[in-house]
């Protein structure tokens, strides 16, 4: 998998200046920051809604097992 150095996003940020122009460029920024925030906070409450069924998931059998134990 190829990575992205320094340079490379330099270029790209050069480009969106050019293109966008330096008027509109820290607005781009912020809409792009906010997007990823929300992405990672999207990831974020998957992680914990999944660790949190393994975790009800391990109760359960744990249940089960002192049920059969009995």
């Amino acid at each position: 998998m190829p990575t992205i150095g320094w340079f490379e996003i330099l270029i790209v940020i050069a480009i969106a200046i050019v293109v966008l122009g330096p008027k509109d460029f820290p607005i781009m920024l912020k809409k792009v920051g906010s997007w990823i925030g929300t992405t990672k906070k999207y990831i974020n409450n998957i992680q914990n809604e999944v660790s949190n069924i393994d975790i009800e998931d391990n109760k359960i059998e744990k249940k089960e097992e002192k049920k059969d134990e009995s």
